[in-house]
């Protein structure tokens, strides 16, 4: 792939990451209109309970759609909106970050994967972009270095990759466990569903964002040999 066509694929992917991000703002303050009985921390406490899963705590952090699940202190934690929520957009994303915790239950392969490149990929993350812009700027006398550097960044494309299967079940097991518990019915599962498309979305572009950087580095050096 020519640079010019990698720069056109990198304008592409940041226009599309901004409508993304906009249009997944829209569906969830549209979805956030649409009530539930339970909160989305009632529904994670059922969905928990019903896998048999016990020794997960769950609680509210700041910030908005900053909702995840940690494996290694055991929380679902849930932004004030969705743990206090009582709408089909809360129940949905509560239920997706405890889809994380049954896979993390079941062992799923994706999961444990993406786990282990953690380590790797927290280390590639603290250093490649000074190893990047040093290669870039002693490209004449060390080219080898950006070739380190594009190693660094090529973890962080990996482990974007990796992610888009994790988060696509999370959402999956999500949508099947509110219909089946009763949570969402046929008006307002499509709602759930499209929700968390939206947001596996925002996923998708941000892997194929990383692959267009990765090319672009990999030009440079290939045009330098």
């Amino acid at each position: 792939m020519s640079t010019s066509m990698i720069w056109i694929l990198m304008i592409i992917v940041m226009v599309l990451s901004m409508l993304i991000q906009a249009r997944l703002k829209n569906r969830f303050e549209k979805y956030q209109e649409v009530p539930t009985a339970l909160t989305g921390a009632e529904v994670a406490q059922r969905m928990l309970q019903a896998h048999g899963i016990h020794d997960v705590k769950i609680v509210s952090v700041e910030g908005t759609l900053t909702d995840h699940y940690n494996p290694q202190t055991k929380t679902v934690n849930l932004s004030h909106d969705v743990y206090y929520g009582r709408s089909v957009a809360a129940a949905a994303v509560a239920a997706h970050e405890c889809g994380h915790v049954v896979q993390h239950q079941e062992g799923y392969a994706p999961l444990r994967l993406r786990s282990a490149l953690v380590p790797v990929v927290s280390f590639a993350n603290s250093w490649v972009s000074w190893v990047l812009l040093a290669g870039v700027v002693l490209i004449n006398v060390f080219p080898q270095l950006l070739w380190i550097g594009i190693g660094l960044f090529a973890m962080s494309t990996l482990f974007s990759f990796v992610t888009l299967p994790v988060e696509v079940n999370a959402s999956a097991r999500a949508v099947k466990w509110l219909d089946g518990a009763g949570i969402v019915n046929y008006e307002t599962k499509p709602m759930a569903a499209d929700a968390l498309k939206w947001a596996a979305y925002t996923y998708v572009i941000a892997a194929i964002g990383s692959l267009a950087t990765l090319l672009y580095y990999i030009s440079l050096a290939n045009r330098r040999n």
